[in-house]
């Protein structure tokens, strides 16, 4: 139920009167920001830090108003000013009336020579972070490193502040930092605790998607629409972002504020070869996004989808046109040992006095199954080479025998009619021998 603005007034020596929110007044009000001066969310025990609540404040008129409301954990501090100072370590928030609870601040007590400090608020892709390695009530650090996941990344002579221009995802980690300090002489090198850091993403990886026709805005483009679609972090959702396009790596648009793009149709054939790219405005943010992934079968644009059953399959583009994709390579696998016509598992005879058969082409192994990979079958070079020389003193000695048959005989020693055999095996290539 909603309950309407009242008025409550009462009367002693005057009036007075406040108003009351109304829930639903009080659902639309944002909560309000909590913020910590110095901005460092680790201090040294019995130092102290201000902490300020900035919100709606609405117009009262009472004798003592209550405008704010501060917690420590679960506990209702007394103080219900705008700011406050703490010296206590715990989670922080505030509250102003009609308005939600604040975001939480973490605050830290040391009892430790040397700490490290971190920002309170949120680092996101792009933003300075700065850390800094502080000594016992401000006491110079001396032969200063600073650590990030446990390997050294920066080193000063003396106390300086380490500052990353513009952070990462990958800069997130946890930090420490070492030095030594003059106590009154120069001490051993002490260590700081370490400090757990993350750097928010300011927006999501773009993704390039082709439009629908009732998502088009205006007149139907003569082509197809597409559009570089990003989500920002809810804390920098009014982060102004531009777009670029590119077909393989060629800008096509280059940075604009509109996130879409209407391509030709001489080129709608390549849709495949664009992709996007969001960056911020001074560019220190920068993501591209996927090749764009074609819609599948049944899409106002009825463009194919880039996915088919049969490997060997052609996929198609708008007007049933092969797009360029490379079909991927049919195993084979190779020849082991080479034989001529007429040849029987038990060997090769030719008599002398009658003409051989001259020697035909490589006999092909058997075809690959379907579905083996073409690296299962690797043959043995030096058995291969083997194989072909002892084929080759085979076939000399054929052709000499045709030519001369009375030198083949002397070089024989035996007037006997010359018989080779070669022995195959189809399962076991190391089983093959030459008896002449």
């Amino acid at each position: 139920m909603v309950i309407r603005d009242s008025f409550i007034c009462n009367t002693l020596f005057l009036s007075y009167c406040f108003t009351v929110p109304s829930i639903g007044q009080a659902a639309t009000l944002e909560k309000p920001t909590l913020s910590l001066h110095p901005p460092w969310t680790t201090i040294f025990k019995g130092e102290r830090v201000t902490l300020r609540c900035d919100g709606h404040y609405p117009l009262l008129l009472e004798l003592r108003p209550i405008n704010t409301l501060w917690y420590l954990g679960h506990l209702l501090l007394p103080s219900h000013k705008k700011s406050i100072e703490v010296q206590t370590p715990g989670v922080y928030r505030c509250q102003t009336r009609g308005a939600p609870v604040s975001d939480p601040i973490h605050l830290s007590v040391s009892n430790d020579w040397l700490i490290l400090q971190v920002p309170y608020t949120a680092v996101f892709e792009g933003e300075p972070l700065i850390m800094r390695c502080r000594g016992w009530y401000d006491k110079v650090v001396y032969k200063l490193h600073y650590y990030h996941d446990g390997q050294a990344v920066r080193y000063f002579h003396s106390s300086t502040n380490y500052t990353v221009l513009q952070a990462r995802a990958s800069d997130s980690g946890r930090y420490q930092c070492s030095g030594t300090m003059r106590i009154p002489v120069e001490s051993a090198p002490m260590f700081s605790a370490k400090v757990a850091v993350t750097v928010q993403e300011l927006f999501q990886t773009p993704v390039l998607r082709v439009l629908r026709p009732h998502e088009v805005r205006g007149s139907a483009p003569r082509g197809v629409a597409l559009r570089c679609e990003t989500r920002l972090h809810p804390q920098k959702r009014d982060t102004p972002l531009q777009f670029a396009f590119y077909k393989y790596s060629r800008p096509v648009r280059r940075f604009d504020w509109a996130p879409e793009y209407s391509v030709p149709e001489p080129e709608v054939e390549e849709l495949e070869a664009y992709w996007c790219e969001a960056a911020t405005s001074t560019r220190s943010v920068r993501k591209r996004s996927p090749w764009l992934q074609l819609p599948g079968q049944g899409s106002p644009l009825e463009l194919a989808s880039t996915s088919v059953s049969d490997p060997q399959g052609a996929a198609l583009a708008p007007g049933n046109k092969p797009l360029s994709f490379r079909k991927p390579p049919v195993s084979r696998s190779v020849p082991l040992v080479t034989s001529v016509p007429n040849a029987t598992s038990m060997g090769l005879q030719f008599p002398a006095g009658h003409s051989a058969p001259t020697a035909g082409p490589p006999a092909c192994a058997p075809p690959t199954p379907t579905g083996q990979s073409a690296g299962a079958l690797k043959p043995d070079v030096h058995l291969l080479l083997r194989e072909m020389q002892l084929l080759k003193g085979l076939l000399s000695r054929v052709v000499l025998e045709l030519k001369e048959p009375q030198a083949l005989s002397e070089l024989t020693g035996s007037p006997k009619t010359t018989t080779s055999h070669l022995a195959v095996s189809p399962g076991t290539p190391e089983s093959t021998s030459v008896e002449a």
